[in-house]
This record gives C-alpha cells, sequence and structure tokens, in this order.
C-alpha cells in the first residue's frame, strides 16, 4: 500500500510543477516542445543505455516475461482490431494501442516493485520487454506512418528505421554490451547516467505543461480512443494477466502477485514524447497516461489486498 501511494505521489508532485511552470510561462512558448525533444534525442537514449547496459538479460526468459508478452498483445491486439474497423488511422491507433498495453515500469514500477513486491528487479523482464521489443516495433510504425508514400523508401532502407531512432538505439547499444560483457569505463559511463538522469523529470514535466489550457481528459475528439485505451489498461491487461498466470502457467502466491501487478501499472508517461515527437494523438495519449494514472491506484490497491 504504502509502495503504490508512494510512487503516484512523486509522480504528481513533479506533474504539478510543470503544470505550474506552463501557467506562468517561464519556460516560454516552445518549453514543452524543447522538454519533449531533450528527452527524445538525448536523455531518454542514455537512460535506456545505462539501465540496459547494466541489467542480466537471461531475467527475460521466464514464465512472468511469456504472460508479460500476451497480455501485452491481448490489450493491445483488441485496440488495433477497434481502430481497423472503426478507421481510425495508423499513428493514432499505435499511439492507442500503446496506451493500451505500455506499463509505466520505470519511474513507478520500481518503487511499486521495491515496496509492494519486495524486489526491484521483478519489474526488469517487463522493462526489456517493453525496450527491446515493443519500443523499436511501435516507433518503426509511427516513423514510417508520417511519412508520404514517395518518402518510405525502398524495403531495406525501412527494416533500418529503428536504427535511425535514438530510443531504439540506446536501447539496443545497451543491450549488445550486456550480451558481450563489455564493462563500460565510469569516464563514459557517469556522464551517461547523469544525463540519463534528465529523462523521467524532463517527460513529467512537458506532460505537466501539456496540461495547462487542455479540455476534461475524456471529453475531447478522441473520446472513445481514450475510454478503450483506459478500459484495456486498467482491467483489461490486468485480468488476462491473471488468468494466463494462473490458468495457463500456474503460478500462484507471489509470483502470480508480481505479474498482475506490474500488468496493472499505468500507461507510461514517454508515450505522451513519443506522440508529440511524432504529432500524431497528443491528447489521446496524454488523457489516455492521466486517466489510467488514476484508475491504476485503487485497481493496484485491490490486487495487493486480494492476492498479497
Amino acid at each position: 500500500m504504502r509502495g503504490v501511494l508512494t510512487g503516484f505521489a512523486v509522480i504528481a508532485v513533479v506533474i504539478g510543477v510543470g503544470y505550474v511552470i506552463g501557467r506562468r510561462g517561464h519556460l516560454g512558448d516552445h518549453g514543452r516542445e524543447v522538454l519533449t525533444r531533450l528527452a527524445f534525442h538525448v536523455a531518454s537514449p542514455a537512460l535506456l543505455f545505462t539501465t540496459l547496459a547494466g541489467t542480466d538479460l537471461s531475467l527475460i526468459f521466464s514464465s512472468r516475461l511469456l504472460v508479460t508478452a500476451l497480455s501485452t498483445a491481448a490489450a493491445a491486439g483488441v485496440f488495433v482490431a477497434v481502430g481497423a474497423v472503426r478507421g481510425w488511422g495508423l499513428g493514432r491507433t499505435t499511439i492507442g494501442a500503446l496506451c493500451s498495453s505500455y506499463v509505466n515500469s520505470g519511474n513507478l514500477g520500481i518503487p511499486i516493485a521495491v515496496y509492494v513486491l519486495g524486489d526491484a528487479s521483478l519489474v526488469a523482464p517487463v522493462l526489456l520487454f517493453q525496450l527491446l521489443v515493443l519500443t523499436p516495433v511501435a516507433l518503426t510504425i509511427l516513423d514510417l506512418a508520417g511519412k508520404d508514400e514517395g518518402e518510405k523508401g525502398p524495403l531495406w532502407q525501412r527494416l533500418l528505421t529503428p536504427l535511425r531512432n535514438p530510443i531504439a538505439v540506446g536501447s539496443l547499444a545497451g543491450v549488445a554490451v550486456s550480451a558481450a560483457g563489455i564493462h563500460v569505463p565510469s569516464a563514459v559511463m557517469d556522464p551517461l547516467t547523469l544525463i540519463g538522469n534528465m529523462s523521467v523529470p524532463a517527460v513529467l514535466l512537458a506532460f505537466g505543461i501539456s496540461l495547462c489550457g487542455s479540455t476534461m481528459p475524456g471529453r475531447g475528439p478522441d473520446r472513445q480512443l481514450v475510454l478503450l485505451s483506459v478500459a484495456l489498461k486498467t482491467v483489461g491487461q490486468p485480468a488476462v494477466a491473471w488468468a494466463l498466470a494462473a490458468g495457463v502457467f500456474g503460478l500462484h502466491g507471489a509470483p502470480l502477485l508480481d505479474v498482475v501487478v506490474t500488468s496493472a501499472l499505468p500507461a507510461a508517461q514517454n508515450l505522451f514524447t513519443y506522440a508529440s515527437r511524432y504529432r500524431v494523438g497528443e491528447g489521446l495519449a496524454r488523457d489516455s497516461i492521466l486517466l489510467s494514472t488514476l484508475l491504476s491506484v485503487p485497481v493496484l490497491v485491490g490486487v495487493a489486498a486480494l492476492l498479497g
């Protein structure tokens, strides 16, 4: 209980500071855009590299990873199917699918893993899966969706799209270093760590600034998309994770609690960075993140009480 409330309190305070900055115009008219670019092009790649370079990659090979992958695919797949039928467009559907399934495993998942689950490493499988699989695939789709047919280039060039994305490059570089067992000297790692530490605050501050002058969440033109993504994220994904973990993989006790809690985490704030970077579904991302974060509090408390 304390871990859930502590994690949410930290996020709320930083977002609130961003809102005040936006209201008073301390960063000017382009403050949010500058913070978003800083996070996307500089800070987040550095954070992902330093995180993955020091991670034991054997953590990804487990039944917990399978539950995470399948529940993520189920939630995202439902949104994609509805989006295809309703004609919501590739870009908006991709952002909505991410908001339905991409959990806040970093700045919220880690403190909750420590205080609720008792071990920060338990969030590593979902963190690695999202960084190594979900992020490169989604950003490649967003890259291609934002280009006209004549700008997409030949097939080989499209396949190399992830290698031109700074976040994907940072993630893949970190995995390569970890897999090769390379020790990065502190003269290199310390500056990267310092730069990476700007990522989460920059994302949260930019998110807070974006709330200035915005409509009430769930009432804008993307209302249907927001409500669907929030329902899938807060109820659908953890329910699927519980059914798979208990009914298919036979998990119980602490392992069952671990996978359901991580699946019930709200949509990650960096999804707003992606939406802002590609200028698609920004309101959808903002509202989905805000609502799923608010609604996940009672969900996480309930899951911890029932399965803990």
